[in-house]
C-alpha cells in the first residue's frame, strides 16, 4: 500500500479486519518493520485521539514518530499556488513538503476542510500536494473530505461486539452548535457500504452526503424508523455538504433538538450499541444516559484508532521492502 486516503486502498476488507484483530493481539509482532525509520505527523489542526493513537501505532511497529504543529512549531504555510505572500503566512507549502519529506519515512497528514469553498475542500488541496510534492507514502489522519484512520476503527469495533453475520448499522444526524466537516461522515459511510452490513443513513433535508461516498446505503429522513430494529446507532454532526444546496456549503442548516440520541430513541432498536467518534457534545448529540450505557461503545472505538492506524502503517511499511 503506498498511501492511505480512501477505503479501497486497504484492499480486501474482510481480510484487512482479520489482520487488525491479529495486530491487536500482537501489537509488537512486527516492531522490527520501522526500525530505523521515521514517521512525520504533520498536523495542521487539533486533535486528541488522532495524534495519541498515531504516535503510539509509529512505535509499537519500531518507528520514530516526530509531531510537527504547523504554526506552531512552523512557520505559517501558504497552501496557495500564485498568491502573492505578504500577509502572516512566511512559508509556502511548495518548499515546507520537500524539506519535510527530507527527514523521514512516512507522513501522516491532519488538515480539515475549511468549509468556504467546496472545491478546495473537495479536491483534497492541502493533502494531495503532500502527495504530489513528498515523494513519501502519505497517511491522511482526517483531510478536508475523509478520516479513513476513524472509520476503519469503527469496523473494526463493530466487527468485535456484532451479534449478527450482517448487522443493522445506522448513521445518524445530531444537532451541533458549530458547523462541522464531512470527513468522518464521508468515511463512516464510505467503509460501511464495503462491509458486510445493512447501512442506513438517516439526517434532515439538505444534509445529503455526496453520493461518492453513499452508494449503497439507503437514506431515510425520518429517524425514529431508520432507527427501528437497528445493532449500533453512530451519531454524528456534519454541515451542509452542499450537494442539494450548493450555496449553503459548509452551513449550519439546523440545530433541532429532536434529533439529539437519547434513551426514547434507542428503545426502537435491536439494544443497539452506541458509537461516536469523539470528542462530543453531551445532551446536544447524545444524552448522558445513552452515552453512559454499557452499550456505548464510545472508548472501544478509540481505543481501535491505535490498531487503524497501526494496520494502515505496517502496509505502507511493508510496501517500502
Amino acid at each position: 500500500m503506498r498511501n492511505f486516503f480512501r477505503v479501497s486502498d486497504i484492499g480486501n476488507l474482510n481480510e484487512a479486519v482479520k489482520e487488525a484483530l491479529n495486530v491487536k493481539a500482537n501489537r509488537f509482532a512486527w516492531k522490527n518493520l520501522g526500525m530505523n525509520k521515521t514517521i512525520m505527523l504533520v498536523f495542521f489542526n487539533n486533535s486528541l485521539r488522532t495524534r495519541l493513537s498515531s504516535q503510539k501505532a509509529a512505535i509499537n511497529l519500531g518507528m520514530t514518530p516526530i509531531v510537527l504543529n504547523i504554526g506552531q512549531d512552523s512557520w505559517k504555510l501558504e497552501t496557495e499556488m500564485g498568491v502573492v505572500m505578504d500577509s502572516d503566512k512566511s512559508e509556502h507549502i511548495r518548499e515546507a513538503i520537500p524539506v519535510i519529506a527530507s527527514y523521514c519515512d512516512v507522513i501522516g497528514v491532519r488538515s480539515f476542510a475549511g468549509l468556504q469553498n467546496r472545491e478546495y475542500d473537495y479536491n483534497e488541496t492541502i493533502l494531495k500536494q503532500f502527495m504530489e510534492y513528498s515523494g513519501k507514502p502519505v497517511i491522511s489522519l482526517e483531510s478536508a473530505t475523509v478520516h479513513p484512520c476513524q472509520a476503519f476503527a469503527d469496523l473494526i469495533t463493530i466487527e468485535e461486539y456484532k451479534k449478527c453475520k450482517r448487522p443493522k448499522v445506522v448513521m445518524t444526524w445530531a444537532p451541533h452548535p458549530k458547523a462541522l466537516p464531512q470527513a468522518v461522515p464521508n468515511s463512516f459511510a464510505e467503509w460501511m457500504c464495503a462491509a458486510d452490513v445493512d447501512f442506513v443513513i438517516t439526517q434532515p433535508h439538505g444534509y445529503e452526503l455526496d453520493p461518492e461516498f453513499t452508494q449503497g446505503a439507503i437514506i431515510e429522513y425520518d429517524q425514529m424508523k431508520a432507527f427501528e430494529g437497528a445493532d449500533f446507532i453512530y451519531a454524528k454532526n456534519w454541515s451542509c455538504p452542499g450537494v442539494t444546496l450548493p450555496d449553503k456549503y459548509g452551513q449550519v442548516l439546523s440545530k433541532d433538538m429532536s434529533w439529539m440520541v437519547d434513551s426514547a430513541h434507542m428503545a426502537v432498536t435491536n439494544n443497539a450499541y452506541f458509537m461516536h467518534c469523539l470528542p462530543v457534545r453531551r445532551n446536544m448529540i447524545v444524552s448522558d444516559d445513552v452515552i453512559d450505557a454499557p452499550t456505548s461503545l464510545v472508548i472501544q472505538e478509540a481505543a481501535n484508532r491505535e490498531i487503524s492506524a497501526q494496520v494502515a502503517m505496517k502496509k505502507i511499511l511493508e510496501g517500502l521492502k
